[in-house]
């Protein structure tokens, strides 16, 4: 490989270097998200008439989308094309990777095809949108070969914090594409399943045109640690300790589930499971073998009061410290059927998904408060990422070594970090694409260049409401949040324009009534005045509105230095 040149030419963002035309075939790769973001996976591979889609994933919104439950990407591009999808590859069962597919499903009918544990994830997710019946779900091994229109797919065996994870190769009459999927090298992996190097190394001989690299943990030098070493701290934690242990982690991380099972196995324990989304996956893994359970240890949260404690162990969510999931309202007293207690052990094993933070640390400080004994990241090793150290991408690049690659999975940051670390192993600094989403890339084995865009983005859902609410929305919700809002009732005659009741203001959010009645009440006066003093008659609504709403934020600011939103009522007699 060759050695990365000192003054090289680096484009702009978003840019690549002007190429000569190529006379080969060229492939289009089209992110829709999961680039420079950590969520909504989604990525698009385009040859002629056909098309094929790698993962389709959601995003949590952060704390700036108030009341939005998920954000998924947009794919009108996909919905204008629906034609030429010829099907939908998942790599793995998270959230961020097929949470999004029962919205996508609702616009676009096309095969998905996905590892045993993986659809079995999608299966509960189609059947409560109601969509099980017309969905074409499609089991794959990693040892399967599909062809689809000019694509031929194949797929390799990684490790990640979910069985059944896969990478996946999609050979292209422009050159071999490799897809990561999320990954990490783990030589002692739970289920003894090693990612497949024999298969990494055959690609690498027959040459990759393009890797698409999980990036998410590029910035941590040397390896991830072996899911194993978490498993160690529960058998240290579980000797020592003789009150009931509850431990949180992620719901679909089951190789932390099954370490649980076996150690509370070790030590004469049973295990109940809380949580909903924790009681889904269990069910499913179990249902499917991935999750080994001896007879007779699950117990209902019910039969939990009935043991002595040092023969109880529960997993639950709420590792993330969510307002709503179970080890949450267990450490306030809201939880239905388990409260903390003083002595119980509470093991957090997981860290912190950025903007989570505070949320975690409350309910650490709640559990401590109420007097259990908290074991989190900070004191114990109680968690070990699914992804990829620097060390590990690096000897992917080795086995590999592809003409271009795209980090994906990652901010910006994460990218800018995965190109310094690619110029280290001899890859041309033009030749780590920093792509944006919805940008459209057109390569083969002699030239790469960015050829446009399509229509890409976010879109929020909040409850049933799938990119219904926007920019303004979210404008006006923090408007409310910051400001509040002010309610101004007018009855007026609807002949000639006159006050006959009013106006009347009622406040939410801005001020409190009782102290502010004084303020409230001059304010009425000023809009009575500005109604009364007008020079015509007009009883146009618009008018009349404006003139009210102008008046109130006019005097409310001169008061207050505040703006909140008015709403004004008009009602005609």
């Amino acid at each position: 490989m060759s050695r990365p040149k000192k003054n090289g030419y680096r484009p702009r963002r978003g840019k690549t270097k002007p190429k000569p035309k190529s006379t080969l075939p060229t492939v289009s790769v089209i992110p829709l998200g999961g680039v420079g973001e950590v969520g909504k996976n989604m990525l698009v591979i385009e040859y002629g008439d056909d098309i094929i889609v790698i993962d389709s994933g959601v995003k949590f919104p952060g704390e700036e989308l108030l009341g939005i439950d998920l954000v998924i990407p947009d794919i009108t591009y996909l919905v204008q094309n629906a034609d030429k999808v010829r099907g939908i590859f998942l790599t793995h069962g998270h959230e961020d990777h097929i949470g999004g597919l029962p919205f996508t499903l609702k616009q676009i009918q096309v095969p998905v095809y996905g590892t045993r544990l993986t659809l079995g994830l999608v299966k509960n997710k189609l059947t409560e949108h109601g969509l099980i019946r017309d969905a074409k779900l499609h089991e794959i091994t990693a040892d399967d070969v599909v062809n689809v229109g000019a694509f031929q797919v194949e797929f390799f065996r990684v490790n990640h914090s979910i069985p059944d994870g896969i990478g996946i190769a999609v050979r292209t009459p422009a050159g071999l594409i490799v897809h990561s999927g999320d990954f990490k090298l783990d030589q002692t992996p739970v289920d003894d399943k090693v990612l497949e190097f024999s298969k990494l190394a055959r690609y690498g001989d027959e040459g990759v045109m393009l890797f698409i690299c999980d990036s998410t943990n590029v910035e941590r030098p040397g390896y991830t640690p072996s899911e194993r070493t978490v498993g160690d701290t529960f058998r240290s934690v579980f000797a020592k300790t003789d009150s009931r242990i509850i431990i949180a982690t992620f719901a679909s991380n089951v190789h932390r589930i099954q370490q649980v099972i076996d150690t509370a196995a070790e030590f004469n324990r049973k295990v109940a499971v809380v949580g909903r989304s924790m009681v889904t996956v269990v069910d499913v893994s179990q249902q499917l073998g991935y999750l080994n359970i001896p007879k007779g240890m699950l117990i209902e949260a019910e039969e939990i009061d009935r043991l002595p404690d040092n023969q109880v162990t529960i997993i639950t969510t709420g590792s993330q410290g969510e307002p709503m999931a179970a080890l949450t309202r267990m450490a306030t007293n809201n939880h239905r059927q388990v409260a903390i207690r003083q002595g119980d052990t509470v093991i957090i094993s997981a860290t912190p998904i950025p903007g989570n933070e505070k949320l975690v640390s409350r309910t650490i400080d709640n559990l401590f408060r109420i007097g259990a004994d908290v074991v989190y990241k900070e004191v114990a090793n109680v968690h070990v990422s699914g992804h990829a150290a620097q060390q590990e991408i690096k000897l992917m690049l080795n086995f590999l070594r592809p003409k271009y690659v795209i980090p994906f999975h990652g901010e910006y940051r994460h990218q800018a970090t995965f190109a310094k670390l690619g110029q280290t192993m001899g890859i041309p600094d033009e030749h780590i694409l920093r792509v944006n989403i919805g940008e459209r890339y057109e390569m083969n084995e002699e030239m790469v260049q960015m050829t446009g865009t399509v229509e890409a983005g976010s879109v929020m859902v909040d409850g049933i409401g799938v990119g219904d609410v926007g920019n303004i929305v979210l404008r006006d919700r923090h408007h409310l949040a910051q400001d509040g809002v002010v309610i101004a009732v007018v009855t007026i005659d609807k002949e000639n324009g006159n006050v006959l009741a009013g106006p009347d203001l009622v406040s939410r959010g801005f001020v409190f009534v009782r102290e502010a009645g004084d303020m409230l009440g001059e304010a009425k006066s000023r809009v009575k005045d500005a109604l009364t003093g007008r020079n015509t008659g007009t009883t146009e609504w618009s008018v009349l509105k404006n003139l009210i709403r102008d008046t109130l934020n006019e005097f409310f600011y001169q008061k207050t230095k505040r703006r909140p939103i008015v709403l004004p009522i008009i009602m005609e007699i």
